[in-house]
Formats: C-alpha cells, sequence, structure tokens
C-alpha cells in the first residue's frame, strides 16, 4: 500500500515541475564537473613534455680568465642575465678568496642584490678525494661562517669537480653524515657540459697567441651546453619516468659573461623554460636519499641512472678531456 501510495503521488506532480527539476539537477551536476576540472588543472603535475632548468654558476669569485678584467666580469654577468631574463641563479661561492686586497665580497652581494641566490662550494674549493673528510668538512664550515650572514644564503653545498669521494665510500658517508649535522643539502647538478675545460682550451690559446674563431667559439660553447642539457633530460625521463626540474652547471667565467645571455635564448628556443634555482631544488628529486654507488662522483641524473641500472648512454660525450679538445681544436682554433 506504501508503494501504491507513492506513485500516486508521484503521478499528481505537475510534469513542468519534473522538468525544472531535471534541468536543475543538470546544471549542478555540469558546475560540480567543471568545478571538479578545473581543481584538477590546478593540481595537474608538470607534463611529459616540458623541460624545465635554474642556472647555476660555481668558483665565484673566480680569478683571470682569458678576456676579461676580472673586477669587470661579474658587472658584465649581472647585466647579462638581467637582459636575458634570468630572475634568479644561483652562485656556489668559495668565500676563502674574499680578503682585503680584493673586491670580491662586493662582487658576492652585488649577485645577491640582484635577486641571485649564494651557497657553499667550500671556502678554498677543496676536492674531495684529495683530502680527510675533516679537513674538507672544516673548510665547508668556514665558507658557512660567511655566507649565513649574507642576503640571499641558500643552505645548499655543492662539491668542487662534483666529487663526493670517488670510491672511498667511508669518506663519503662521513661527509653526508657531516653535512646534515651542517644543515646543508645537496647542491646536486643534472646538465654539465664542462664549461671549466672549454675555458682552459681559450686560456691556452691566447697565452701561446693562436688566432681563435671567436664566433665559433660562442657557438660551441652554446651548442655544448644546449646538448647537455637535452642529454641530461632523456637520461633523467628514462631513470626517473619524468621531466624533473633540472639544474645547469656553469662557472662564473669570461666565456659565461660573454656568451650567457645567448646560451638562454638558444636554451629558450628549444623549449626549455628557465625557472629559479628554488624551484629546482623544491623537485621530488631533491629529497630521493643520496645515491649508493660504487663510485661517487657526477651530476645526480648519472649518478642515479648507475644505481637504477638505466639502459642506455648515461655519459654526456663532451664531459670528456680529448673530446673537448678535439672540438675546440677543429671549430676555434685558425691555421697561421
Amino acid at each position: 500500500m506504501a508503494l501504491q501510495s507513492l506513485m500516486r503521488n508521484i503521478a499528481a506532480i505537475p510534469w513542468g515541475f519534473v522538468v525544472l527539476f531535471d534541468m536543475a539537477a543538470l546544471v549542478a551536476l555540469s558546475f560540480s564537473i567543471l568545478l571538479i576540472m578545473s581543481s584538477s588543472a590546478l593540481l595537474k603535475p608538470v607534463t611529459l613534455g616540458e623541460k624545465r632548468i635554474a642556472i647555476s654558476f660555481d668558483d665565484a669569485p673566480r680569478g683571470p680568465g682569458a678576456f676579461l678584467d676580472p673586477a669587470i666580469r661579474p658587472q658584465m654577468l649581472r647585466g647579462a642575465l638581467k637582459r636575458a631574463g634570468v630572475k634568479q641563479a644561483a652562485f656556489f661561492a668559495n668565500p676563502g678568496r674574499i680578503d682585503s686586497s680584493n673586491t670580491s665580497a662586493a662582487t658576492l652581494r652585488a649577485y645577491a642584490a640582484d635577486g641571485h641566490v649564494l651557497a657553499n662550494h667550500t671556502a678554498n674549493h677543496m676536492i674531495l678525494s684529495n683530502i680527510s673528510a675533516e679537513r674538507f668538512l672544516a673548510d665547508i664550515a668556514s665558507a658557512e661562517s660567511w655566507l649565513k650572514a649574507e642576503k640571499g644564503y641558500r643552505p645548499w653545498f655543492r662539491f668542487p669537480r662534483l666529487d663526493e669521494g670517488g670510491r672511498d665510500m667511508a669518506k663519503r658517508d662521513a661527509v653526508r653524515a657531516g653535512l646534515q649535522s651542517l644543515g646543508l643539502r645537496n647542491g646536486y647538478v643534472t646538465a654539465d657540459g664542462w664549461d671549466w675545460q672549454l675555458e682552459s682550451q681559450t686560456r691556452k690559446a691566447v697565452q701561446a697567441r693562436k688566432p681563435m674563431d671567436l664566433d665559433a667559439l660562442r657557438a660551441l660553447y652554446i651548442e655544448t651546453h644546449l646538448l647537455s642539457a637535452n642529454f641530461a633530460d632523456r637520461l633523467a625521463r628514462r631513470t626517473l619516468g619524468r621531466a624533473p626540474a633540472h639544474m645547469l652547471l656553469l662557472h662564473e667565467t669570461d666565456l659565461a659573461a660573454l656568451y650567457i645571455e645567448d646560451l638562454v635564448k638558444a636554451l629558450r628556443a628549444d623549449g626549455w623554460t628557465i625557472i629559479t634555482a628554488d624551484q629546482a631544488y623544491a623537485d621530488p628529486m631533491a629529497s630521493l636519499p643520496a645515491p649508493d654507488i660504487a663510485f661517487a662522483n657526477g651530476t645526480l641524473i648519472q649518478m642515479l641512472s648507475w644505481e637504477r641500472k638505466t639502459k642506455g648512454p648515461r655519459w654526456f660525450e663532451r664531459n670528456e678531456v680529448d673530446e673537448m679538445n678535439r672540438l675546440f681544436a677543429e671549430r676555434v682554433l685558425r691555421a697561421k
């Protein structure tokens, strides 16, 4: 009887109300779907096709280069970064080079004043494989004593030459523990084009008065770092299954001051988005456990790929002294 009564009540409802009710329900459902889609768009992860990279410079303040006055070079580099629209690069500094006879402190502070950040690269650019863990950590602590009071300071540490102790696992682990006690994170690299080797060859050519094709030098610098970034991205996708935020390693060199603006343009033309150092180190990759491999040296992507036995090439072919020297001789040096 209750069922029959319910059916009679439904039949008594005017059909106009039913239509209006259905339309209202449909509108509400559509609104809910749009809301869910909007929320999903806000939470949408970075797509596999996106390429993002931050820029960093090691060895600041750096000594004389091939062409420029070391006092003028930082001003040129700052201007080039500004023109290129690089809002925040990271400068991994060696404060042990600061003394009363130079303007190195002012140089680092000028980078920070421009919105860039300062991080630790040891006080005196010590190489871990060549010294004890205790001496290495003491040099890091010395650098921290200057850096921590500076504007733009970040608690990041980058190993000189990306040398994390090589095959000495006890030393590697002692330094990793020491960094943790100092409150420092690994200022890792993912893309490395060995610009220091290109700079070294350029300086030798200048000192030997060898004629060079400077247009070819510029092209080689840009091409090498573009290839390095794309190699790192392909290796990361194979290793991680996604495109992480990358960190490009450069040095505070004459070549950087002369060519960084053109390099940034080339990266953008190739589909890269230039991001800040803070954004790069916010990537989930930064929270992964340190790779446990037999030889601790190289970019983070390389070490992770070795640990995970990623198939395919794991080493950028131009990260070889002989290969870089060959390219420099063939493309940059002119016959007298």
